[in-house]
């Protein structure tokens, strides 16, 4: 009899204790020098299937697992503060669940950043790991430093070398390595047939990935490598951002 592979199945929120948010006392928030230079992060993740045989909330345990060990390795000086990931946002390809139209994609986006703005806070990140949002953010956050006043910032999943679009990504063989090392179970198997060919941006298929998957015990460390060398990238920007100066500008909120 064969002996199956171990499972772990991953908390429901996957975060730092020292910087989330939602788990701060209020004496504690509201003690919290330098609110002006304070860097706030917002993750956005979508909801979809994107071939690798991993749950639809592969985007959301990707980027809340890298956002949770950078913010442990950024200096105690430049600790960003982080809210829960934003989940319901758009999606351009029938394998996403739960997307919602751009205009209220924007909106949800934009109340959020007015909540943090009213605590004080003037830098925001928007860690984004759906490609399908890319744009999306980039409207956000021009928007939100016309209308606010606040100092934003971007910084794609894929930039930090885990890029789950089906046809620019050249990393799906190590996401899909990762994300079997973050479930501690492997991925289901591909259907057969060949891949789509490449089509143009915005109505691309996503078509399974059908390299050969790692099993869980060799998955674990060549996923821990990649969670570790996406970590050290974003706390390095998490650290730069937290050193530039705040805007200038005066700005009037609208």
């Amino acid at each position: 009899m064969s002996t199956p592979e171990p499972t772990l199945t991953p908390p429901l929120c996957i975060a730092d204790d020292a910087t989330f948010w939602p788990w701060m006392s209020w004496p504690k928030f509201e003690a919290l020098p330098g609110r002006d230079r304070k860097v706030v992060v917002v993750p956005i993740a979508g909801m979809a299937d994107w071939g690798l045989g991993h749950p639809l909330d592969a985007e959301e345990t990707v980027l809340t697992s890298v956002i949770r060990d950078a913010s442990r390795l950024v200096p105690a000086d430049r600790k960003p503060l982080v809210l829960p990931p934003l989940r319901f946002v758009f999606g351009a390809d029938g394998g996403c669940a739960f997307a919602v139209e751009q205009p209220t994609a924007h909106a949800l986006i934009a109340e959020v950043a007015a909540s943090v703005a009213a605590a004080g806070f003037r830098k925001l990140v928007l860690v984004n790991a759906s490609p399908w949002n890319e744009e999306l953010c980039a409207a956000a956050a021009r928007d939100l430093r016309v209308s606010r006043g606040l100092h934003m910032f971007i910084i794609h999943l894929s930039a930090l070398g885990l890029d789950f679009h089906p046809q620019r990504s050249k990393s799906r063989g190590r996401l899909q390595t990762l994300l079997t090392s973050l479930y501690g179970a492997a991925p289901e198997p591909a259907a057969g047939g060949p891949p789509d060919p490449p089509a143009a941006w915005g109505t691309e298929s996503v078509t399974p990935l059908r390299q050969s998957a790692l099993p869980v015990e060799k998955a674990l460390p060549e996923g821990n490598a990649t969670l570790a060398e996406a970590a050290g990238r974003l706390a390095k920007l998490l650290g730069d951002v937290h050193d530039r100066a705040p805007l200038t500008a005066k700005i009037t909120p609208v």
